[in-house]
């Protein structure tokens, strides 16, 4: 592990400092030729833990009430937005999540609370990284069902499926659209997997986050194993 410093509550003038890193941050991405936008509010990085009640402990306008602690998201967002334009923005949540320390009492009230307020806005989807894949509870049906009626645009999720699985889900009409995170880093031709009804590869968790070529360039694509 790296050393690092014991965090601390950010003051109001650098949280002002951040929302206008995430304006320059997106313009720097469409510069760079990107064609859509994602907020990562999700997985106990910064922006959630505003959102949970057990990291957030602020007094100010950014804590406390369940508006108050979503705050800085809605505004990192207005300032995306205003560069961007909202249907070339989404948005990652990860109601329910666990890992890192991170528990919300109001988890659903709070992303359900967001999920009306994207959909004012125009954002052009909503991607739910669901808590199951990483020890958490399993997203409900009648979650699904309040995300849906609070939010008009897509609906997008992830985690621990299969292609039936994922097919399963989006005819069910509770998501628009399934991504795929660590099978894809173990099958680049992945699609083409799903397409034939192949064996995935197996990802090495050992290699992930860094390193050489081992576990980033070496998994075979099916023509090599035929």
């Amino acid at each position: 592990r790296v050393p690092c410093d014991m965090p601390r509550a950010l003051d109001t003038a650098e949280i002002s400092g951040i929302i206008a890193d995430y304006a320059r941050a997106a313009k720097n991405a469409l510069v760079a030729g990107f064609d859509m936008l994602e907020l990562h509010s999700a997985n106990g990085y910064l922006l959630q833990q505003f959102l949970a009640t057990n990291s957030n402990q602020r007094t100010d306008q950014y804590g406390g009430s369940l508006e108050n602690r979503a705050r800085i998201v809605l505004e990192a967002m207005d300032a995306i937005i205003a560069v961007a334009g909202a249907q070339r923005v989404g948005v990652r949540l990860s109601p329910h999540f666990t890992r890192h320390d991170i528990r919300d009492e109001q988890t659903e009230a709070i992303h359900l609370y967001l999920a009306a307020e994207f959909s004012k806005r125009g954002v052009a989807y909503i991607h739910i990284a669901e808590p199951d894949w990483a020890g958490g509870p399993a997203l409900t049906d009648a979650f699904r069902k309040q995300l849906r009626a609070a939010y008009a645009g897509r609906l997008i999720v992830c985690g621990n499926y299969t292609a039936d699985s994922a097919a399963a889900r989006i005819e069910s009409g509770l998501a628009d659209a399934v991504a795929f995170g660590r099978p894809f880093i173990a099958n680049p031709d992945l699609v083409e997997r799903f397409r034939q009804g192949a064996a995935l590869n197996k990802p090495d968790p050992a290699t992930f986050y860094g390193g050489g070529e081992v576990g980033y360039t070496d998994y075979p694509a099916l023509e090599a194993l035929a």
